[in-house]
């Protein structure tokens, strides 16, 4: 069976997972604290960051590099798109939402929920309320790129919608809404991507481990 390590609040260890759910692949989650791995993770991980996907094959660290791997391994349902076009597109948004999105929604993230709730440390404020200045941007461009479409880019689900919508997870968790009057479309987006079942499925996952902190 496919492992995942990492801790399953992570972002981009909810991407991996999501991913494998999103094609029906049996996997398993090894709790890692990404704050304190232990001394051999590097020999999983080069760069000490989760997640880290481990099978009879290749031990791969990087959410983007493990939905690659995860794709070319189990082709179907496809979350990559056909069209060259598409296919671009795609690895564009993913990697927007890996660097934009995760360091502008994730201040917030971390200062009101892994600092106060996971590490029991005092969250910083005002670094979660710079972040917020920035937000309006990145909501704007979103909205303008989803259109009218049910999906960021193709037809049917992509990398891309995982590797958005996990951020939203982590905006959610921190108290902050989307106002779904000014940017209706994203937020009707966002609603529709948790609603399908792989969100569901690590959604309550993730309330079991918060409940429990």
């Amino acid at each position: 069976m496919i492992k995942i390590h990492g801790a399953h609040i992570s972002p981009f260890v909810r991407k991996a997972c999501l991913v494998l759910l999103e094609k029906g692949i049996p996997y398993e989650v090894s709790m890692v604290n990404p704050f304190a791995p232990p001394d051999d993770f590097r020999k999983l991980s080069p760069l000490g960051k989760v997640p880290v996907l481990q099978d009879e094959f290749v031990t791969l660290a990087d959410s983007s590099c493990i939905a690659a791997y995860i794709e070319r391994r189990f082709p179907e349902p496809a979350l990559y798109p056909e069209s060259p076009s598409d296919y671009g597109r795609a690895l564009f948004y993913e990697e927007y939402a890996d660097t934009q999105l995760a360091m502008t929604l994730g201040q917030a993230f971390i200062h009101r929920v892994i600092k106060p709730i996971i590490l029991k440390q005092e969250g910083d404020e005002q670094a979660v309320q710079a972040s917020l200045t920035k937000v309006p941007a990145i909501f704007d461009y979103l909205s303008d790129e989803l259109g009218d479409r049910e999906f960021i880019t193709g037809d049917r689900v992509s990398v891309a919608d995982l590797a958005i919508a996990t951020h939203f997870v982590s905006w959610i968790y921190s108290r902050v809404s989307l106002d779904a009057e000014r940017w209706p479309k994203l937020a009707a987006y966002v609603q529709r991507m948790h609603a399908r079942p792989s969100f569901q499925t690590v959604l309550a996952q993730e309330k079991a481990l918060i409940e429990g902190a």
